[in-house]
């Protein structure tokens, strides 16, 4: 579908959107998150099975890119700046040991596996990533986003885009035959970091005032829609100034959320964002899930590639979510929340394909990991919370006081009742 008429394009649409939609309401009536659904519906959209969908065709491409930039926009706007610098140290760790031990386990693998060091640094780099998208969005769904966990995989993911920005500008260098140097590194990572604290603290002297006005100007006008057209306008400027800037333009969309999050006017941005989000995110992930060609999988090397590069890739973020060893919650969720690759993880395996890093069978191993780790992580996510809800229920329907029970109970507070009583009453006379 790399040319089409106006009417093919409405007609594609109409299928994505009708299936993400079908697909996410049958996987949350199954207790799974709705991305599950509509990352299905992309495979089966895709080149693998109905050929409906063309990731690649630049029109659904630029609305899945619009699609990500919303969600990301969304969740910022969720998102309080002052619980993220509460775990930030407990964030730092699990982000940066997620990167370091995927790229190492992923290198090491791929080496005895017998792939050349281009290759296997590539494979490594894509398992560094963390879906910051898909993990966000699942975490949302089951009510978890704003717990201590889900704003340390968020800070984690975060960090894991900026420096796997830093690693892709270096393997790109690497591919294009460039010397690696510290120097070129360490611009690379102070133009990622630096974009992010800039938009943050200018933004958060600017912006406020400036809505302010702007929703006076609206009541008094009576000009709805004002408030939400400006907030998405302010997102995608800041994500195209990261673009500029040498960042990637998610991380300037979230800034920009997290910018708005403390004005008096985030609620009438987040309706209006979140009924652009209808349209635009299913988008993205079915063209995360449409990017996988499944036939390309029957590769025995292949196979045995990718499955190495899943069970490295998932032990890897497992292990980062236990890399907080002072934090008490459940380090377990974190870890899990961390496995998905997604379209992050695609990134890096498209350009190693296309400059020739990586071949087609290598492409496909990493293409499985991907679909793999993305898939299995939100249906973990959804029973690790379910059992969890079902314990913590358990407790409050049988709670013993003690060793004998509820009757100890009954009759402790009887007692209880009867000395309140003989207190309050006055003493008899005599």
């Amino acid at each position: 579908m790399n040319e089409h008429t106006f009417p093919d394009l409405l007609a594609v649409l109409v299928a994505l959107l009708v299936a993400t939609r079908l697909l996410g309401v049958a996987a949350q009536k199954l207790g799974q998150p709705a991305v599950v659904g509509e990352l299905l519906a992309g495979i089966i959209l895709g080149g693998s099975v109905l050929g409906i969908l063309d990731p690649a065709d630049p029109v659904l491409h630029a609305f899945a890119e619009l699609g990500v930039l919303i969600l990301l926009f969304e969740i910022g706007l969720h998102t309080d700046i002052r619980s993220l610098m509460k775990v930030g140290s407990a964030a730092a760790a699990v982000g940066l040991v997620g990167v370091v031990l995927p790229f190492g386990f992923g290198y090491a693998v791929t080496t005895a596996l017998g792939l050349a060091t281009l290759p296997a640094i590539v494979a490594g780099a894509a398992l560094t990533a963390t879906s910051i998208g898909i993990s966000a969005r699942t975490l949302s769904d089951l009510g978890q986003l704003d717990s201590p966990e889900g704003q340390i995989v968020l800070g984690a993911a975060v960090l894991d885009d900026v420096v796997g920005l830093v690693i892709l500008s270096v393997v790109s260098g690497l591919v294009g035959g460039a010397t690696l140097t510290l120097g070129g590194i360490a611009t690379t990572s102070g133009i990622a970091i630096g974009f992010v604290v800039g938009a943050i603290v200018l933004g958060s002297a600017l912006i406020p005032p400036l809505f302010k006005l702007i929703g006076g100007g609206v009541s008094r006008a009576g000009a709805s829609g004002t408030l939400g057209v400006a907030g998405i306008a302010f997102a995608l400027m800041l994500a195209w100034l990261a673009s500029l800037a040498g960042s990637a333009t998610i991380i300037g969309a979230f800034a920009a959320g997290l910018v708005l999050h403390g004005t008096p006017q985030r609620m009438e941005i987040e309706k209006a964002t979140t009924a652009l989000g209808h349209f635009f995110v299913p988008i993205f992930f079915a063209t995360v899930g449409a990017a996988v060609e499944l036939q390309t999988l029957g590769d025995a090397r292949a196979l045995a590639i990718g499955g190495a590069l899943i069970v490295v890739g998932v032990l890897g973020k497992l292990a980062a979510g236990y890399a907080p060893f002072w934090f008490k919650g459940r380090k377990a969720l974190i870890g899990v929340a961390m496995i998905p690759r997604g379209e992050v993880g695609l990134i890096f395996a498209q350009m190693g394909l296309a400059t020739g890093a990586l071949t087609s069978q290598l492409f496909s191993a990493v293409a499985l990991m991907v679909l793999v780790t993305t898939f299995i992580a939100p249906p973990l996510l959804a029973l690790m919370v379910k059992e969890e809800e079902t314990e913590r229920s358990g407790d409050e329907r049988y709670d013993p006081p003690g060793e004998g029970g509820i009757d100890d109970l009954v009759a402790g507070t009887a007692r209880d009742r009867m000395r309140d009583r003989m207190r309050d009453e006055p003493p008899p006379m005599t």
